[in-house]
């Protein structure tokens, strides 16, 4: 006997707590992070597929690499300035699902070494860091994601918006493909289908990390 198929009558409705949760998210307007956090560069990047974050063997700096239809490019996390370019990778290489391990081939500084990209082909980028922020992506009204930095633990977020927690970015142009923490947990990443968002905080030894626990 075939079993009936399940219809959308038949979905558990929300309950009042999960509306009333949906309902905060919904309300929460995109705010700038707070401090430490600073933005240091948006760059338009169109069809990009994924990014992967690297250290720069000089100066330490957290670097983020950006796989698009276009090629491959660098940027610095700490100035936001583009540090190399590559419009025409070698095929074999150039985007990240040609790899069992999700990697891309470094350019400039970091040429010689891999990077791990997280995007449209899987993958994934860190959502805490050692002394307490979190990331998290949200979709209170699918298909527009949005971005949470939080210092109170994460969902369900029950205090005010703006104190613990702050929605820093609305995926409501374009397709969200990572959103993530370096590795240093000193900078955050969030990457669309046409652009790329980057926030740091200081990456020189100071004690801004301290000043925030």
């Amino acid at each position: 006997m075939s079993r009936a198929r399940k219809s959308a009558s038949d979905e558990p409705e929300l309950s009042a707590y999960q509306r009333a949760m949906r309902n905060r998210l919904l309300a929460a307007p995109v705010v700038p992070p707070p401090e430490p956090w600073q933005s240091v560069g948006f760059a338009p990047v169109g069809g990009l597929l994924g990014i992967g974050f690297a250290s720069h063997p000089d100066s330490g700096h957290d670097l983020v690499m950006v796989v698009s239809h276009d090629g491959h490019g660098l940027f610095d996390a700490v100035t936001g300035e583009k540090v190399a370019r590559d419009r025409d990778p070698d095929p074999e290489g150039s985007t990240p699902d040609d790899a069992a391990d999700l990697s891309c081939p470094g350019l400039g500084p970091i040429a010689g070494s891999r990077v791990h990209i997280a995007g449209l082909f899987g993958g994934g980028l860190h959502t805490t860091t050692a002394d307490g922020w979190a990331l998290e992506v949200v979709t209170p009204a699918w298909p527009n994601d949005r971005v949470l930095l939080s210092r109170d633990g994460g969902l369900p977020h029950a205090g005010p918006h703006g104190e613990r927690w702050w929605h820093i970015f609305h995926s409501d142009y374009s397709e969200l493909r990572a959103a993530g923490f370096s590795p240093s947990g000193d900078t955050i990443a969030v990457a669309t289908s046409s652009d790329l968002s980057l926030w740091a905080r200081a990456q020189d030894g100071d004690d801004s990390r301290d000043a925030t626990r």
